[in-house]
């Protein structure tokens, strides 16, 4: 295959490979997407990874394709049966960081750092502080226990030692030394999981020791590990990239210019979550982010702002006497943020203060600075940062100026709150002085330099460990608001917002990505529009949980009620709870609120009452009572899912539809969202053909086919040169409707809070003024609508959604 110029995409399809879904099955999978009406495929990381690993983001070596999947020449054959269909490929690629496996010899160029050392031509690929203690080793937290405990279990082979499944090189020169000082006598130090947390002296992915930070702000660096991906773009098997947590590199905006010279500017989409009214910095060279500001927006619409303050009630009422388990967001976020700070990211902030000590030593910078002052400094500007990072690295990549001024003001903002924290002015300089290293401000000196980049990756692993898996799990009221790029706080959205959202996204980035389910999301968008219905009947839900409540020897008791509201909840928004599923994605949630139990400190006793509740409570009898309410909810139920779809595939953007979620799709966190998919290619045979659709898996495909093929079939409508406008109804239930026009020949419909709108009497007279004088026809069920007026009650008496396109 050779590279030709394409078309940006219409729409994108996830496929999660892993070794139960290869490029093989992949390829098989092709017609029925093809059919379905997407124009490339989405495939996650292709490049050699750990072995059996279910997601590919452990990458060990950059120059294969993996040989579990089928290597190179499995994915050129997918490439040529995609490219036979009208489809082509975009790869997800990962230059933050790379495994640190079992056996270490698998990341050959790890392996070399470990037996040369910094004199090895591999240093400069791994974010080492090599000055950082440790002797000038690299600490590798992999024993079961302390050294002295563990040396009966470490023996030299030739020049390998070996620890369990672990591999290490010995270094040249000395395996004949006796074992404790052939240990000495390496260039790396083994050490106790549990004790050298907050002596790691490499950079992580967020706080997982097994993922090595990648230095590819070194141009020989980002050379060797890109050269696979580059030349299958060149060669035309790979059309388009995503990007997997640009916030940790150093300097994400030099490293998008760099890509996308290389690349010649294909499609990118960068993993940015974007916090509150933070924007996308215009300097990028990308097309967008991966779509979670698209999928905070999407949920907000259906949550009930009146309801979803009861909802809270409720849920302080039977949470209460747990204070930790959220009371409040903003302090939840604060109080996981302190913990991660002090605790799995103090090799981290230790970095930097060491760094900043230097500068201030060197430069006298306002005084001379205690450790301990610039370490609460540290700490203190980075659990005030709002957002995931600053960019004051990104002097080449990001041409906005108003990113500069926004930083800036930010930092100024924390570093006033930071200071209060401090017994006297004197002191308190420490933090100005942080505050002008984190935004660049003294200098371009190796250590300033180091400072800012440093400060800002820290940031964004601080962002994510302390909200995405620690507050997301500890502040519950709605668990469909504890999603990526949102804010459990405020989670709703209103439609004037949306249209404001839209119109930007057309006007700025219109080739963005847009989702509603991932890999990553907690759980599925069906799963959070069953939940989201919640917000419109609190004190049905209230009801609900004193039902299956048992008192004091009555029935199954859960550990905690905190423990309780998640489980019932989560049992919900699945719809059928099996243990099988529910109890491991419960047990992921206690262990990352860190309440009771977590991952470095597992309580078994704790652990095990959780799951003897989930056994006898949602997943036993009383789970008839989820069911019961679930079956009086189900047209709502369908109507936030079929208007959540519609939304998704005809905004602004590019929609990327996850594995199996064209039809019903109910997962919660991962590995529970990573099965491979059933694919419905006969259920789509049989709508084409003219089937009624018979339930809700049907219906979904039916609207995100017809979507699909309008979007590949008018990319002039839909792309850069479309356009968004907010069409607005008239009469009573005006406000549970929201519509809008695509380049004025595409009109999407939907409901809104629909529970909310059958109590108050439906839409009886409401209706709907389409951009033109038609006649207009629904896609989805062939009704004509010759007049520019259309009622509300009629046109969606079939469906809670119509998708109208102008027959002239």
């Amino acid at each position: 295959m050779t590279a030709e110029s394409s078309a940006p995409p219409t729409a994108t399809y996830r496929l999660q490979l892993q070794p139960d879904l290869p490029f093989a099955a992949a390829e098989k999978a092709v017609p029925y997407l093809a059919a379905l009406g997407v124009s490339h495929l989405h495939l996650s990381p292709v490049l050699e990874a750990v072995p059996g690993s279910t997601h590919g983001y452990d990458v060990v070596d950059h120059a294969r394709v993996r040989a579990e999947l089928g290597g190179e020449e499995g994915l050129r054959a997918l490439a040529a049966r995609a490219a036979a269909h009208g489809l082509r490929l975009v790869v997800d690629t990962v230059p933050n960081h790379m495994a640190v496996p079992a056996p270490e010899s698998l990341n050959a160029a790890l392996w070399a750092v470990l037996r040369d050392g910094p004199a090895s031509p591999y240093a400069r690929w791994f974010d080492i502080d090599w000055d950082g203690g440790h002797g000038g080793r690299v600490l590798l937290p992999v024993l079961g226990g302390r050294l002295g405990d563990e040396l009966g279990n470490i023996r030299v082979d030739g020049d390998i030692l070996r620890y369990h499944d672990h591999a290490f090189p010995i270094r040249p020169g000395t395996e004949r030394l006796p074992l404790p000082r052939l240990l000495d006598a390496q260039w790396y130090r083994l050490a106790w999981w549990r004790l050298a947390r907050s002596e790691i002296n490499y950079r992580r992915f967020f706080t997982i020791s097994e993922l090595i930070g990648v230095r590819v702000e070194d141009e020989a660096v980002f050379a060797a590990t890109h050269a696979t991906i580059l030349r299958l773009l060149r060669e035309g098997v790979v059309d388009g990239l995503r990007i997997d947590h640009p916030d940790g590199l150093a300097a994400p905006g030099n490293y998008l210019a760099r890509l996308h010279a290389a690349t010649g500017g294909r499609w990118t989409v960068v993993e940015k979550i974007l916090t509150g009214r933070e924007r996308l910095p215009d300097g990028w060279a990308c097309a967008g982010t991966t779509g979670y500001d698209a999928l905070r927006h999407l949920d907000g619409l259906f949550v009930c702002p009146l309801g979803s303050g009861r909802l809270f009630t409720v849920y302080r009422d039977f949470v209460a006497p747990l204070a930790d388990a959220g009371g409040d967001w903003e302090e939840t976020v604060r109080r996981a943020a302190y913990e991660v700070v002090t605790h799995d990211l103090a090799a981290e902030v230790e970095r930097l203060v060491r760094t900043a000590g230097r500068i201030s030593d060197q430069a006298s910078h306002q005084g001379d600075h205690a450790p301990w002052a610039l370490r609460t400094a540290v700490r203190e500007l980075l659990v005030r940062l709002p957002v995931y990072r600053p960019y004051a690295t990104d002097r080449a990549g990001a041409r906005d100026p108003r990113r500069g001024e926004q930083d800036a003001a930010m930092l100024a903002e924390a570093a006033a709150r930071a200071r209060a924290v401090f017994r006297s002015p004197q002191e308190a300089l420490a933090v100005d002085l942080v505050r002008d290293l984190a935004l660049g401000l003294l200098g371009d000196g190796p250590d300033c330099e180091d400072f800012c980049a440093r400060f800002a990756q820290t940031s964004s692993a601080l962002r994510a460990k302390s909200v995405e898996d620690t507050a997301f799990y500890r502040y519950v009221p709605l668990l469909s608001a504890c999603e990526v790029g949102a804010d459990p706080g405020a989670p709703t959205v209103g439609v004037d917002t949306f249209h404001a959202y839209c119109a930007r996204i057309q006007r700025d980035w219109p080739l963005t990505s847009t989702v509603l389910s991932t890999h990553d999301t907690k759980r599925s968008a069906d799963v959070r529009a069953r939940i989201a219905v919640l917000t419109e009947c609190p004190e049905r839900w209230r009801d609900l949980l004193r039902r299956v409540s048992a008192g004091p020897g009555e029935g199954p008791q859960p550990p905690d009620q905190h423990l309780a509201w998640t489980a019932w909840q989560t049992a919900f928004g699945l719809g059928k709870p099996s243990a099988e599923r529910l109890i491991p994605s419960v047990l992921k949630a206690v262990r990352e609120a860190g309440l009771h139990t977590s991952w470095t400190e597992q309580d078994a006793g704790y652990e095990e009452a959780v799951g003897e509740f989930l056994r006898a409570g949602p997943c036993g009898p009383a789970a008839s009572s989820l069911t019961e309410l679930a079956a009086d909810l189900a047209p709502y139920i369908r109507a936030n899912v079929l208007s959540a779809a519609l939304l998704h595939l005809t905004m602004p953007g590019v929609p990327d539809l996850y594995q199996g979620t064209e039809t019903e799709y109910t997962a919660l966190v991962d590995p529970d969202n990573r099965r491979p998919p059933r694919l419905r290619a006969d259920l789509l045979t049989e709508l084409d053909g003219g089937a009624d659709p018979q339930d809700l898996s049907a219906e979904k495909l039916l609207l995100t086919a017809r979507a699909l093929r309008l979007r590949r079939d008018h990319p002039d409508w839909f792309g850069v040169d479309g356009t968004y406008t907010p069409l607005h109804a008239d009469g009573s239930a005006a406000g549970h409707c929201l519509a809008f026009a695509r380049a004025g020949r595409a009109v999407t419909v939907a409901t809104r809070l629909s529970l909310r709108l059958a109590e108050d009497g439906g839409w009886r007279d409401t209706e709907l003024h389409l951009p033109g004088p038609g006649p207009w026809r629904d896609l989805l069920t062939g009704r004509e609508c010759p007049e520019p007026v259309v009622c509300l009650r009629e046109l969606l008496a079939r469906y809670p959604v119509a998708l109208l396109v102008g027959e002239d």
